[in-house]
């Protein structure tokens, strides 16, 4: 229940807090984002192009788990992850805060869910994730994006959004119940550096977990 009842703490909390106390909305407020959807993006800051593609490679990390997890759910994964293709985080947290721990897997792996069970999948993510962090850091203008955090509502909302993912990932017994499907301790070192080192801790984890096991 205290599980729970942070969770809705956490996703009342970050709506609240953008609503209220993030930078005010300019007219100029969702222009990062038209100009992503539109393909212009040499115009717009790496910084800001990285970002809101991790925040993607992160939806694909949490996919991983949830299909898999939400087989054994009463409520559907693939309904609040369709939702954080539009909403991010704020889609995600419902889900975790629903769904119940659960350690066990039935049934048949469809393609879908044998494409997030593939360990090639984590590796194409986690090469992803380094060719978009190499464009952030070598091409990207950081002063501009501190300028952007500051005034801009979605650069800043995104970017916390993006810092809950990275908290959030072990937290709600989502990878310890991940882990035990796949016969792996969530009291041993592994669980802890996939915890605690964000990012590339849970994408080295999608790279290495063994394959879950479902019927043939």
């Amino acid at each position: 229940m205290g599980r729970k009842l942070l969770l809705w703490l956490i996703w009342l909390g970050f709506i609240v807090y953008v609503l209220l106390f993030a930078p005010p909305v300019q007219p100029d407020t969702f222009q990062p984002l038209q100009t992503l959807l539109s393909g212009q993006i040499p115009t717009i800051n790496p910084v800001i192009v990285s970002l809101f593609s991790l925040v993607g490679i992160w939806l694909l990390i949490y996919s991983c788990l949830t299909f898999a997890d939400g087989r054994m759910q009463r409520v559907p994964a693939w309904a609040f992850m369709l939702a954080s293709v539009a909403t991010g985080v704020l889609g995600l947290i419902p889900y975790l805060a629903l769904r119940e721990p659960n350690q066990s897997f039935s049934g048949h792996k469809d393609t879908w869910l044998k494409w997030l069970d593939s360990r090639s999948t984590g590796l194409i993510l986690a090469f992803s994730t380094i060719v978009l962090l190499a464009f952030a850091l070598f091409f990207g203008d950081w002063s501009a994006f501190s300028q952007e955090f500051q005034t801009n509502r979605f650069v800043h909302a995104m970017s916390l959004a993006f810092l809950l993912f990275c908290f959030l990932f072990p937290f709600p017994t989502l990878l310890s119940d991940d882990m035990a499907r796949r016969g792996l301790s969530s009291d041993s070192q592994l669980f802890r550096l996939v915890a605690f080192i964000p990012l590339f801790g849970p994408l080295a984890y999608l790279c290495l977990r063994p394959p879950l096991l479902g019927a043939d």
